[in-house]
């Protein structure tokens, strides 16, 4: 792939493959998928957090490029428009739910309310809706990222790889005693290959990996590290582990420019029923909780975590984010740019979608 032709391309379908599946890979975790499954499926949210940086860094790049500076104020209105209606709206199922059960204040949910409702779920982690971590993560970090790196007028390439590498390294020196500095990591990563690939020199140095063999062997490693670590958790907070979380954060990025130019496993990921799952993966995410009691009501025998109840509970939270999809999102979103459509829109890359 030529610089020109990755700055043309105007969607990246591959990616919707690769958020799909990180989406079932956490719902098989929390249900009882395979062994592997259950020790490491969770770190398919920091799968989410390198694509939403990559993808969030690259809307705001080319809308630079087009109109000479980035409109934080349409930036924050789109992402609004994105994430809050489904999320409140899952939310308000989830209250709705536990108080039918007579569970809204037993399962921790009623007293972490204030905290899920102004996204500061990481600092009150509740077993009930409990997976909404990421979206504190995130919140924070589409607040944060806009006003260092593109609310400064005239900052060039160099001083933004500059920020970019030098807060990824504080981010990863900080895992120890900040403990969802890892995430923010992970994030900054995915910004970091965003910013490479949009400059031309940066793009000429990352450009062998676009090629296909390039991109099969970060996806070999990353399935080695998925498969063959026993439990990446407590090789993460063992000594050395911080290295571990870091590398299969920078695997995932490295693997995103054969993603984006093509080749045999970008087509494969682009499938179209990948991309189905991809698109509705931030409302599957959500929902998988709900689907699990849904399905325990209805059959009984499946409420104990087991892999058949992983894939049940994947294939019902699938249907119900279809229809949060459909009558949530796409909705919200469609308003979201006829409210910015005053201002001139980024270039339509694929949305990202938050874990």
């Amino acid at each position: 792939m030529t610089h020109e032709t990755y700055l043309a391309t105007r969607r990246f379908p591959a990616l919707d493959g690769v958020r799909a599946i990180a989406a079932v890979l956490v719902v098989l975790f929390h249900f009882g998928g395979g062994a592997w499954v259950r020790a490491n499926g969770w770190i398919g949210v920091h799968v989410f957090f390198v694509l939403s940086g990559f993808l969030i860094t690259t809307l705001a790049l080319r809308e630079e490029d087009r109109n000479g500076r980035v409109s934080l104020k349409n930036f924050y209105l789109r992402r609004a428009y994105r994430i809050l209606p489904v999320y409140y709206v899952v939310l308000g199922i989830f209250v709705v739910v536990t108080f039918a059960r007579g569970e809204l204040r037993s399962s921790g949910l009623f007293g972490a309310l204030p905290w899920f409702a102004t996204f500061l779920n990481e600092f009150h982690v509740a077993g009930v809706f409990g997976v909404a971590w990421t979206l504190g993560v995130e919140q924070k970090f589409y607040l944060l990222w806009p006003l260092l790196a593109f609310g400064v007028a005239g900052l060039g390439f160099a001083k933004r790889f500059g920020l970019a590498v030098g807060l990824a390294v504080a981010l990863v020196a900080l895992v120890p005693v900040l403990p969802y500095s890892g995430a923010y990591a992970s994030i900054v990563i995915g910004c970091t290959v965003a910013i490479v690939l949009h400059h031309r020199k940066g793009f000429a140095v990352l450009r062998p990996f676009t090629h296909p063999v390039a991109g099969l062997a970060a996806a070999a490693a990353i399935v080695v590290v998925q498969v063959f670590f026993s439990d990446i958790t407590t090789a993460i907070h063992d000594e050395g582990g911080v290295a571990l979380g870091t590398v299969y954060a920078v695997l995932v990025a490295l693997l995103l420019p054969s993603l984006v130019a093509g080749g045999p496993l970008g087509r494969l990921l682009s499938v179209e029923p990948l991309r189905f799952v991809g698109e509705r993966s931030y409302s599957l995410y959500l929902i998988q909780s709900i689907a699990g009691w849904t399905l325990a009501g209805l059959v009984p025998h499946l409420a104990h975590p087991r892999t058949l109840t992983a894939v049940g509970v994947t294939a019902v939270a699938l249907l119900m984010a279809d229809l949060l999809h459909r009558w949530v999102e796409l909705p919200m979103i469609a308003l979201g740019r006829k409210v910015t459509a005053n201002r001139p829109e980024p270039t339509a890359v694929t949305e990202p979608v938050p874990a």
